[in-house]
Protein backbone atom coordinates (compact mmCIF):
# COMPACT_ATOMS: atom_id res chain seq x y z
CA UNK A 1 0.00 0.00 0.00
CA UNK A 2 1.43 3.37 -0.97
CA UNK A 3 1.74 6.11 1.63
CA UNK A 4 -0.28 9.23 0.72
CA UNK A 5 1.90 11.99 -0.73
CA UNK A 6 0.56 14.36 1.96
CA UNK A 7 2.27 12.19 4.58
CA UNK A 8 5.68 12.90 3.06
CA UNK A 9 7.97 15.85 3.68
CA UNK A 10 10.84 17.40 1.73
CA UNK A 11 13.30 19.35 3.85
CA UNK A 12 16.89 20.44 4.48
CA UNK A 13 18.50 19.18 7.67
CA UNK A 14 21.76 20.29 9.30
CA UNK A 15 23.64 18.24 11.91
CA UNK A 16 24.09 19.14 15.55
CA UNK A 17 27.45 20.28 16.86
CA UNK A 18 28.46 16.69 17.68
CA UNK A 19 28.56 15.64 14.01
CA UNK A 20 32.09 15.54 12.72
CA UNK A 21 32.63 17.42 9.49
CA UNK A 22 33.00 15.20 6.46
CA UNK A 23 35.87 15.77 4.08
CA UNK A 24 35.25 16.29 0.38
CA UNK A 25 36.77 12.85 -0.20
CA UNK A 26 34.26 11.22 2.17
CA UNK A 27 31.34 12.97 0.50
CA UNK A 28 32.62 12.02 -2.93
CA UNK A 29 32.69 8.38 -1.79
CA UNK A 30 28.91 8.50 -1.48
CA UNK A 31 28.48 9.71 -5.03
CA UNK A 32 31.39 8.20 -6.90
CA UNK A 33 29.93 6.07 -9.68
CA UNK A 34 31.92 3.11 -8.39
CA UNK A 35 30.36 3.44 -4.92
CA UNK A 36 26.67 3.19 -5.78
CA UNK A 37 26.28 0.36 -3.28
CA UNK A 38 27.48 2.63 -0.48
CA UNK A 39 24.93 5.30 -1.37
CA UNK A 40 22.19 2.69 -1.62
CA UNK A 41 23.10 1.43 1.85
CA UNK A 42 23.01 4.95 3.28
CA UNK A 43 19.65 5.71 1.67
CA UNK A 44 18.16 2.46 2.97
CA UNK A 45 19.39 3.01 6.53
CA UNK A 46 18.35 6.66 6.48
CA UNK A 47 14.84 5.69 5.42
CA UNK A 48 14.63 3.20 8.29
CA UNK A 49 15.62 5.89 10.78
CA UNK A 50 13.07 8.34 9.37
CA UNK A 51 10.44 5.59 9.50
CA UNK A 52 10.96 5.06 13.25
CA UNK A 53 7.81 3.72 14.89
CA UNK A 54 6.75 1.61 11.92
CA UNK A 55 5.59 -1.95 12.65
CA UNK A 56 6.82 -3.21 9.26
CA UNK A 57 9.87 -5.51 9.30
CA UNK A 58 9.99 -6.34 5.59
CA UNK A 59 12.73 -4.17 4.07
CA UNK A 60 11.42 -4.56 0.53
CA UNK A 61 7.94 -3.37 1.51
CA UNK A 62 9.35 -0.27 3.20
CA UNK A 63 11.53 0.54 0.18
CA UNK A 64 8.57 0.07 -2.14
CA UNK A 65 6.33 2.20 0.09
CA UNK A 66 8.80 5.09 -0.12
CA UNK A 67 10.22 4.47 -3.59
CA UNK A 68 10.35 8.24 -4.31
CA UNK A 69 12.34 8.99 -1.16
CA UNK A 70 15.75 10.52 -1.86
CA UNK A 71 18.53 11.94 0.28
CA UNK A 72 21.37 14.13 -0.96
CA UNK A 73 24.47 15.32 0.90
CA UNK A 74 25.25 18.99 0.27
CA UNK A 75 28.72 20.34 1.02
CA UNK A 76 28.81 23.90 2.40
CA UNK A 77 31.60 26.09 3.70
CA UNK A 78 30.26 25.55 7.23
CA UNK A 79 30.00 21.79 6.81
CA UNK A 80 27.19 19.69 5.37
CA UNK A 81 23.45 19.40 5.24
CA UNK A 82 21.08 16.74 3.99
CA UNK A 83 18.41 17.41 1.40
CA UNK A 84 15.46 15.04 1.87
CA UNK A 85 12.77 14.39 -0.71
CA UNK A 86 9.50 12.60 0.13
CA UNK A 87 10.64 11.55 3.61
CA UNK A 88 8.12 9.93 6.02
CA UNK A 89 6.02 12.74 7.48
CA UNK A 90 5.92 11.28 10.99
CA UNK A 91 9.63 12.14 11.39
CA UNK A 92 8.64 15.83 11.53
CA UNK A 93 6.62 18.10 13.81
CA UNK A 94 5.35 21.33 12.23
CA UNK A 95 7.97 21.04 9.54
CA UNK A 96 10.90 20.43 11.92
CA UNK A 97 12.56 17.03 12.17
CA UNK A 98 12.26 15.41 15.61
CA UNK A 99 15.59 15.93 17.36
CA UNK A 100 16.20 12.28 18.26
CA UNK A 101 15.51 11.17 14.69
CA UNK A 102 17.92 13.81 13.39
CA UNK A 103 20.62 12.53 15.73
CA UNK A 104 20.03 8.98 14.51
CA UNK A 105 20.14 10.12 10.88
CA UNK A 106 23.55 11.71 11.25
CA UNK A 107 24.80 8.72 13.28
CA UNK A 108 24.02 6.56 10.27
CA UNK A 109 25.94 8.93 8.00
CA UNK A 110 28.87 9.10 10.42
CA UNK A 111 29.26 5.34 10.76
CA UNK A 112 28.70 4.30 7.17
CA UNK A 113 31.21 6.83 5.82
CA UNK A 114 33.79 6.09 8.53
CA UNK A 115 33.45 2.34 8.21
CA UNK A 116 33.73 2.42 4.43
CA UNK A 117 36.80 4.63 4.51
CA UNK A 118 38.66 2.91 7.34
CA UNK A 119 37.71 -0.73 6.77
CA UNK A 120 37.10 -1.16 3.07
CA UNK A 121 38.87 1.66 1.21
CA UNK A 122 42.03 2.40 3.16
CA UNK A 123 42.55 -1.17 4.44
CA UNK A 124 43.55 0.23 7.83
CA UNK A 125 42.83 -3.06 9.59
CA UNK A 126 43.63 -6.66 8.76
CA UNK A 127 40.13 -8.10 9.11
CA UNK A 128 41.38 -11.63 8.47
CA UNK A 129 42.90 -11.67 11.97
CA UNK A 130 41.26 -11.58 15.39
CA UNK A 131 43.40 -8.67 16.51
CA UNK A 132 42.67 -6.61 13.41
CA UNK A 133 38.93 -7.22 13.73
CA UNK A 134 38.88 -6.27 17.41
CA UNK A 135 40.88 -3.11 16.67
CA UNK A 136 38.31 -2.21 14.02
CA UNK A 137 35.41 -2.75 16.45
CA UNK A 138 37.18 -0.62 19.06
CA UNK A 139 37.81 2.26 16.67
CA UNK A 140 34.27 2.30 15.31
CA UNK A 141 32.99 2.56 18.88
CA UNK A 142 35.57 5.19 19.79
CA UNK A 143 34.77 7.24 16.68
CA UNK A 144 31.12 7.22 17.80
CA UNK A 145 32.11 8.42 21.32
CA UNK A 146 30.61 5.26 22.79
CA UNK A 147 33.59 4.37 25.02
CA UNK A 148 33.36 6.23 28.31
CA UNK A 149 36.50 6.11 30.43
CA UNK A 150 36.55 6.59 34.21
CA UNK A 151 33.18 4.90 34.74
CA UNK A 152 32.51 1.80 36.80
CA UNK A 153 30.88 -1.20 35.07
CA UNK A 154 27.19 -0.38 34.60
CA UNK A 155 26.14 -1.26 31.02
CA UNK A 156 23.64 -4.11 30.72
CA UNK A 157 23.08 -5.61 27.28
CA UNK A 158 19.49 -6.75 26.73
CA UNK A 159 18.74 -9.22 23.96
CA UNK A 160 15.33 -10.47 22.88
CA UNK A 161 12.81 -10.53 20.06
CA UNK A 162 11.44 -7.65 18.02
CA UNK A 163 8.19 -9.59 17.77
CA UNK A 164 6.91 -10.36 21.28
CA UNK A 165 3.54 -10.36 23.04
CA UNK A 166 2.30 -7.48 25.18
CA UNK A 167 2.84 -9.37 28.43
CA UNK A 168 6.46 -10.02 27.44
CA UNK A 169 6.99 -6.42 26.41
CA UNK A 170 5.61 -5.18 29.74
CA UNK A 171 7.92 -7.58 31.53
CA UNK A 172 10.98 -6.20 29.71
CA UNK A 173 9.92 -2.73 30.83
CA UNK A 174 9.66 -3.92 34.44
CA UNK A 175 13.15 -5.41 34.28
CA UNK A 176 14.51 -2.20 32.74
CA UNK A 177 12.80 -0.19 35.46
CA UNK A 178 14.50 -2.21 38.19
CA UNK A 179 17.86 -1.90 36.44
CA UNK A 180 17.44 1.86 36.18
CA UNK A 181 16.62 2.20 39.88
CA UNK A 182 20.09 0.75 40.51
CA UNK A 183 21.74 3.29 38.16
CA UNK A 184 22.46 0.66 35.53
CA UNK A 185 22.46 1.66 31.86
CA UNK A 186 20.96 -0.20 28.91
CA UNK A 187 22.34 -1.42 25.59
CA UNK A 188 20.15 -3.25 23.05
CA UNK A 189 19.90 -3.92 19.34
CA UNK A 190 17.98 -0.60 19.21
CA UNK A 191 14.79 -1.92 17.56
CA UNK A 192 11.24 -2.55 18.89
CA UNK A 193 9.95 -5.20 21.31
CA UNK A 194 12.50 -6.50 23.81
CA UNK A 195 14.99 -3.95 22.51
CA UNK A 196 12.74 -1.02 23.39
CA UNK A 197 11.06 -2.20 26.60
CA UNK A 198 14.14 -2.22 28.89
CA UNK A 199 15.11 1.25 27.70
CA UNK A 200 11.62 2.59 28.35
CA UNK A 201 11.53 1.13 31.85
CA UNK A 202 15.02 2.41 32.69
CA UNK A 203 14.22 5.89 31.37
CA UNK A 204 11.39 6.16 33.91
CA UNK A 205 13.45 4.95 36.87
CA UNK A 206 16.44 7.07 35.85
CA UNK A 207 14.10 10.05 35.96
CA UNK A 208 12.86 9.04 39.41
CA UNK A 209 16.44 8.75 40.63
CA UNK A 210 17.26 12.12 39.02
CA UNK A 211 19.95 10.29 37.11
CA UNK A 212 20.60 12.54 34.13
CA UNK A 213 23.45 10.56 32.54
CA UNK A 214 21.34 7.59 31.46
CA UNK A 215 22.71 5.72 28.46
CA UNK A 216 20.39 3.97 26.02
CA UNK A 217 22.92 2.55 23.58
CA UNK A 218 21.64 0.94 20.38
CA UNK A 219 23.98 -1.18 18.26
CA UNK A 220 22.78 -2.30 14.84
CA UNK A 221 24.11 -3.09 11.36
CA UNK A 222 22.89 -1.97 7.92
CA UNK A 223 20.68 -4.89 6.90
CA UNK A 224 19.10 -5.18 10.37
CA UNK A 225 18.41 -1.48 10.87
CA UNK A 226 16.74 -1.42 7.45
CA UNK A 227 14.21 -3.95 8.79
CA UNK A 228 14.08 -2.79 12.43
CA UNK A 229 14.00 1.00 12.74
CA UNK A 230 15.72 2.30 15.89
CA UNK A 231 13.33 3.03 18.74
CA UNK A 232 13.10 6.68 19.84
CA UNK A 233 14.60 6.13 23.30
CA UNK A 234 18.04 5.29 21.89
CA UNK A 235 20.33 8.24 22.63
CA UNK A 236 23.50 6.67 21.21
CA UNK A 237 23.12 4.86 17.89
CA UNK A 238 25.98 2.91 16.33
CA UNK A 239 25.92 1.09 12.99
CA UNK A 240 28.48 -1.72 12.80
CA UNK A 241 29.43 -3.06 9.34
CA UNK A 242 28.09 -6.61 9.83
CA UNK A 243 26.41 -8.88 12.35
CA UNK A 244 29.68 -10.41 13.61
CA UNK A 245 31.16 -7.02 14.53
CA UNK A 246 27.84 -6.01 16.03
CA UNK A 247 27.90 -9.07 18.29
CA UNK A 248 31.51 -8.39 19.26
CA UNK A 249 30.62 -4.79 20.08
CA UNK A 250 27.92 -6.03 22.47
CA UNK A 251 30.21 -8.31 24.44
CA UNK A 252 33.21 -5.96 24.42
CA UNK A 253 31.26 -2.94 25.76
CA UNK A 254 28.66 -4.67 27.97
CA UNK A 255 29.25 -5.68 31.59
CA UNK A 256 26.31 -8.07 31.94
CA UNK A 257 23.74 -9.60 29.62
CA UNK A 258 20.02 -10.32 29.91
CA UNK A 259 18.18 -12.47 27.37
CA UNK A 260 14.41 -12.14 26.97
CA UNK A 261 12.26 -14.39 24.77
CA UNK A 262 12.82 -13.98 21.05
CA UNK A 263 13.16 -15.79 17.76
CA UNK A 264 16.05 -16.87 15.56
CA UNK A 265 17.94 -13.60 16.08
CA UNK A 266 17.90 -14.12 19.83
CA UNK A 267 18.98 -17.74 19.36
CA UNK A 268 21.89 -16.51 17.24
CA UNK A 269 22.97 -14.18 20.04
CA UNK A 270 22.69 -16.94 22.65
CA UNK A 271 24.81 -19.42 20.69
CA UNK A 272 27.37 -16.75 19.82
CA UNK A 273 27.87 -15.84 23.47
CA UNK A 274 27.87 -19.43 24.74
CA UNK A 275 30.35 -20.38 22.02
CA UNK A 276 32.66 -17.57 23.12
CA UNK A 277 32.35 -18.61 26.76
CA UNK A 278 33.02 -22.28 25.92
CA UNK A 279 36.29 -21.50 24.16
CA UNK A 280 39.26 -22.77 26.23
CA UNK A 281 40.86 -19.30 26.28
CA UNK A 282 37.87 -18.02 28.26
CA UNK A 283 37.64 -20.88 30.77
CA UNK A 284 38.20 -18.58 33.76
CA UNK A 285 36.24 -15.65 32.38
CA UNK A 286 32.90 -14.64 33.89
CA UNK A 287 30.12 -12.74 32.15
CA UNK A 288 26.92 -12.23 34.19
CA UNK A 289 24.23 -13.82 32.01
CA UNK A 290 20.55 -14.18 32.87
CA UNK A 291 17.68 -15.66 30.85
CA UNK A 292 14.38 -14.22 32.06
CA UNK A 293 10.70 -14.14 31.10
CA UNK A 294 7.28 -13.58 32.65
CA UNK A 295 5.52 -16.59 34.16
CA UNK A 296 3.35 -17.07 31.05
CA UNK A 297 6.50 -17.55 28.96
CA UNK A 298 8.43 -19.84 31.30
CA UNK A 299 8.16 -22.70 28.79
CA UNK A 300 10.16 -20.66 26.28
CA UNK A 301 13.35 -20.92 28.32
CA UNK A 302 12.54 -24.51 29.28
CA UNK A 303 12.78 -25.29 25.56
CA UNK A 304 15.89 -23.15 25.03
CA UNK A 305 17.63 -24.72 28.03
CA UNK A 306 16.81 -28.23 26.82
CA UNK A 307 18.05 -27.40 23.32
CA UNK A 308 21.31 -26.02 24.72
CA UNK A 309 21.73 -29.17 26.82
CA UNK A 310 21.19 -31.37 23.76
CA UNK A 311 23.56 -29.45 21.50
CA UNK A 312 26.24 -27.90 23.74
CA UNK A 313 25.98 -29.90 26.96
CA UNK A 314 25.87 -29.16 30.70
CA UNK A 315 28.98 -26.95 30.69
CA UNK A 316 27.14 -24.46 28.49
CA UNK A 317 24.07 -24.67 30.73
CA UNK A 318 26.23 -23.70 33.71
CA UNK A 319 27.08 -20.35 32.09
CA UNK A 320 23.70 -18.74 32.75
CA UNK A 321 20.91 -18.33 35.31
CA UNK A 322 17.23 -18.64 34.48
CA UNK A 323 15.01 -16.29 36.52
CA UNK A 324 11.29 -16.39 35.85
CA UNK A 325 8.83 -13.58 36.63
CA UNK A 326 11.06 -11.66 39.06
CA UNK A 327 12.38 -8.33 37.66
CA UNK A 328 13.76 -7.29 41.04
CA UNK A 329 15.85 -10.44 41.38
CA UNK A 330 17.14 -10.04 37.84
CA UNK A 331 18.27 -6.47 38.56
CA UNK A 332 19.80 -7.36 41.92
CA UNK A 333 21.75 -10.23 40.38
CA UNK A 334 23.12 -7.96 37.66
CA UNK A 335 23.95 -5.18 40.13
CA UNK A 336 25.82 -7.67 42.33
CA UNK A 337 27.53 -9.07 39.25
CA UNK A 338 29.08 -5.67 38.54
CA UNK A 339 31.31 -6.13 41.60
CA UNK A 340 32.72 -9.35 40.18
CA UNK A 341 33.22 -7.73 36.77
CA UNK A 342 35.06 -4.84 38.40
CA UNK A 343 37.41 -7.18 40.28
CA UNK A 344 38.03 -9.34 37.19
CA UNK A 345 38.86 -6.35 35.00
CA UNK A 346 41.28 -4.99 37.59
CA UNK A 347 42.98 -8.37 38.00
CA UNK A 348 43.37 -8.59 34.22
CA UNK A 349 44.50 -4.94 34.03
CA UNK A 350 41.68 -4.46 31.56
CA UNK A 351 39.62 -1.37 30.78
CA UNK A 352 36.12 -1.04 32.20
CA UNK A 353 34.85 0.51 28.93
CA UNK A 354 36.12 -2.17 26.51
CA UNK A 355 36.72 -5.82 27.28
CA UNK A 356 40.10 -6.46 25.64
CA UNK A 357 41.07 -9.69 27.41
CA UNK A 358 38.01 -11.71 26.41
CA UNK A 359 39.07 -13.98 23.55
CA UNK A 360 36.71 -13.96 20.59
CA UNK A 361 37.79 -16.71 18.17
CA UNK A 362 38.22 -15.90 14.52
CA UNK A 363 35.38 -18.33 13.68
CA UNK A 364 32.98 -15.85 15.28
CA UNK A 365 34.57 -12.81 13.64
CA UNK A 366 34.57 -13.77 9.97
CA UNK A 367 31.26 -12.79 8.35
CA UNK A 368 28.98 -15.71 7.53
CA UNK A 369 27.40 -15.17 4.11
CA UNK A 370 23.90 -16.70 4.33
CA UNK A 371 23.55 -18.04 0.82
CA UNK A 372 22.05 -21.40 -0.12
CA UNK A 373 25.43 -23.07 -0.58
CA UNK A 374 26.76 -22.00 2.81
CA UNK A 375 23.55 -22.88 4.64
CA UNK A 376 23.50 -26.38 3.13
CA UNK A 377 27.19 -26.89 4.00
CA UNK A 378 26.82 -26.23 7.74
CA UNK A 379 28.00 -29.08 9.97
CA UNK A 380 24.91 -29.85 12.03
CA UNK A 381 26.04 -33.18 13.41
CA UNK A 382 27.03 -34.34 16.88
CA UNK A 383 30.53 -35.45 15.87
CA UNK A 384 32.18 -32.15 16.86
CA UNK A 385 33.13 -30.16 19.95
CA UNK A 386 30.60 -28.01 21.79
CA UNK A 387 32.46 -24.92 20.58
CA UNK A 388 32.27 -26.00 16.93
CA UNK A 389 28.61 -26.88 17.36
CA UNK A 390 27.98 -23.37 18.70
CA UNK A 391 29.78 -21.88 15.67
CA UNK A 392 27.59 -23.83 13.24
CA UNK A 393 24.32 -23.22 15.08
CA UNK A 394 25.08 -19.50 15.34
CA UNK A 395 25.62 -19.41 11.58
CA UNK A 396 22.40 -21.33 10.94
CA UNK A 397 20.32 -18.96 13.04
CA UNK A 398 22.05 -15.98 11.39
CA UNK A 399 21.04 -17.33 8.00
CA UNK A 400 17.44 -17.69 9.12
CA UNK A 401 17.43 -14.07 10.29
CA UNK A 402 18.54 -13.07 6.79
CA UNK A 403 15.85 -15.22 5.21
CA UNK A 404 13.19 -13.71 7.44
CA UNK A 405 13.88 -9.97 7.32
CA UNK A 406 17.06 -8.92 5.47
CA UNK A 407 16.74 -7.62 1.92
CA UNK A 408 19.49 -9.83 0.50
CA UNK A 409 18.06 -12.91 2.22
CA UNK A 410 14.52 -12.22 1.07
CA UNK A 411 15.78 -11.81 -2.49
CA UNK A 412 17.79 -15.04 -2.35
CA UNK A 413 14.77 -16.98 -1.09
CA UNK A 414 12.58 -15.47 -3.81
CA UNK A 415 15.07 -16.45 -6.51
CA UNK A 416 16.26 -19.87 -5.32
CA UNK A 417 13.65 -21.17 -2.90
CA UNK A 418 14.06 -22.02 0.77
CA UNK A 419 17.38 -22.68 2.48
CA UNK A 420 18.15 -26.39 2.95
CA UNK A 421 19.31 -27.42 6.43
CA UNK A 422 20.80 -30.91 6.82
CA UNK A 423 22.27 -32.93 9.68
CA UNK A 424 21.80 -35.69 12.24
CA UNK A 425 18.22 -36.94 12.46
CA UNK A 426 17.89 -36.30 16.21
CA UNK A 427 19.46 -32.86 15.96
CA UNK A 428 17.32 -31.93 12.96
CA UNK A 429 14.18 -33.00 14.79
CA UNK A 430 15.13 -30.81 17.74
CA UNK A 431 15.91 -27.83 15.50
CA UNK A 432 12.62 -28.30 13.66
CA UNK A 433 10.67 -28.42 16.93
CA UNK A 434 12.35 -25.22 18.14
CA UNK A 435 11.77 -23.31 14.90
CA UNK A 436 8.16 -24.45 14.64
CA UNK A 437 7.57 -23.28 18.21
CA UNK A 438 9.05 -19.86 17.33
CA UNK A 439 6.69 -19.60 14.35
CA UNK A 440 3.61 -20.71 16.31
CA UNK A 441 4.39 -18.17 19.02
CA UNK A 442 4.71 -15.39 16.42
CA UNK A 443 8.42 -14.83 17.04
CA UNK A 444 9.68 -14.96 13.46
CA UNK A 445 8.17 -11.72 12.13
CA UNK A 446 6.05 -8.88 13.46
CA UNK A 447 3.26 -9.84 11.05
CA UNK A 448 3.08 -13.41 12.30
CA UNK A 449 -0.02 -14.27 10.26
CA UNK A 450 1.91 -13.70 7.03
CA UNK A 451 4.98 -15.73 8.01
CA UNK A 452 6.17 -18.29 5.49
CA UNK A 453 9.18 -20.45 6.49
CA UNK A 454 12.42 -19.67 4.66
CA UNK A 455 13.94 -23.09 5.36
CA UNK A 456 13.47 -26.82 4.75
CA UNK A 457 14.92 -29.42 7.10
CA UNK A 458 16.20 -32.87 6.17
CA UNK A 459 18.43 -35.40 7.90
CA UNK A 460 21.32 -37.63 6.86
CA UNK A 461 20.28 -40.76 8.74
Amino acid sequence: MNTPQSDRVSASVSPGSSMQILSRREIEQLYDASQTKLYSMFRQCALAVLNSGSSEDDTNKVLDQYKTFDIQIIQRERGIKLELTDAPGHAFVDGEMIKGIKEHLFSVLRDIVFIHGELFTNNTYDLSTSRGTTDAVFNILRHANALHANKDPDLIVCWGGHSIGRHEYDYTKSVGYQLGLRYLNICTGCGPGAMKGPMKGAAISHSKQRYTQGRYLGISEPSIIAAESPNPIVNELIIMPDIEKRLEAFVRTGHGIIVFPGGVGTAEEIFYLLGVMLHPDNASYHIPLIFTAPAESASYFDAIDAFIGLTLGPDAQSKYQIIIDDPTQVARSLANGMDRVRVQRRENKDAFFFNWTLSIPNEFQQPFIPNHKNMAALNLNHDQSAFDMAVNLRAMFSGLVAGNVKAEGLQAIAEHGNYKINGDAALMASIDDLLVSFAKQGRMKINADAYSPCYEISHTS
